[in-house]
């Protein structure tokens, strides 16, 4: 294969400039070139873990938002249900009323909760 079909002038002019390096030349310049790959494979893999970590963030904070919802939804339910006075949830021993687990969700505007906080509330809200 012609390399003048294969690359834009600007690679062939590269091509020919490769062309007249002395065997020394090529070796320090493969040399160069191994120690860019390597910099730039690591490079490419933390930035690979650091999406990773934030694809799992995403899947937390949706599982948390999904599990809030389903919650709120059954609270509100159980009102209507009250108030229409169709409750069948069954009462418990000391009150008429069901007991229910109250917590208080942790919230800062400034930043969003840390993944182990999330963790902790979706396993604390996949016990109800």
């Amino acid at each position: 294969m012609h390399a003048r079909g294969l690359m834009s002038p600007y690679f062939y002019l590269l091509f020919t400039e490769l062309r007249s390096l002395s065997i020394t030349q090529l070796n320090e310049l493969y040399m160069e070139m191994e120690v860019l790959i390597r910099e730039f494979s690591e490079t490419l893999i933390s930035e690979l873990a650091y999406r990773d970590e934030l694809e799992y963030g995403k899947e937390l904070k949706n599982t948390f938002i999904s599990l809030l919802l389903a919650v709120q939804n059954r609270r509100r339910q159980f009102h209507v249900e009250k108030k229409k006075g169709k409750a069948q949830i069954k009462p418990s021993a000391s009150t008429g009323d069901p007991k229910y687990l109250t917590t208080v969700i942790p919230y800062n505007t400034d930043t969003a909760p840390e993944n182990q906080t999330l963790q902790v509330l979706i396993k604390k809200f996949g016990l109800i």
